[in-house]
């Protein structure tokens, strides 16, 4: 697995994505099946990125190689999201609702979570509505294993 930042040229969102090769992301994004995640426009390109570096473990010293850092960095930001979710309240497919009465000051401030489909997004965003996508998938409470 390779990721890429990309950056779409409309608005210049920066964002990360994960493809099995550099042809494959080529590939993908040729085929117009790369796209912002914010506001949805493929008209996307690599970002400029820091250089992966070689960080010490334990006590040896010894560098983590590539795939034990992806790891180690999704773990924490699945660790990370867990932590956010569970000081969030789960709203389901209300979240469009609540997250505009929240912003309009016609409901309780507070941190939410929970479905929007693309338009209802796009349509927040519009409206100013402070929203970001999950990294995670999240399973609606109540459907856990």
């Amino acid at each position: 697995m390779i990721i890429f930042d990309l950056k779409c040229a409309p608005h210049g969102h920066v964002f990360e994505a994960w493809f099995a090769s550099s042809s494959d992301y080529e590939g993908q994004r040729e085929r117009g099946l790369v796209a912002c995640p914010l506001c949805g426009s493929a008209a996307v390109a690599k970002a400029p990125m820091a250089p992966g570096l070689a960080t010490g473990s334990g006590s040896s010293g010894a560098a983590l190689s590539p795939a034990d850092e992806q790891k180690a960095a999704l773990a924490a930001a699945a660790a990370l999201q867990k932590r956010l979710l569970e000081s969030s309240e789960a709203v389901g497919p209300r979240f469009a609702d609540e997250a505009r009465a929240i912003h309009l000051g016609e409901a309780e401030a507070r941190a939410i979570h929970g479905e929007a489909t693309r338009a209802e997004a796009e349509s927040l965003i519009e409206e100013g509505v402070p929203i970001a996508p999950l990294p995670f998938p999240v399973v609606p409470p109540g459907e856990e294993n």
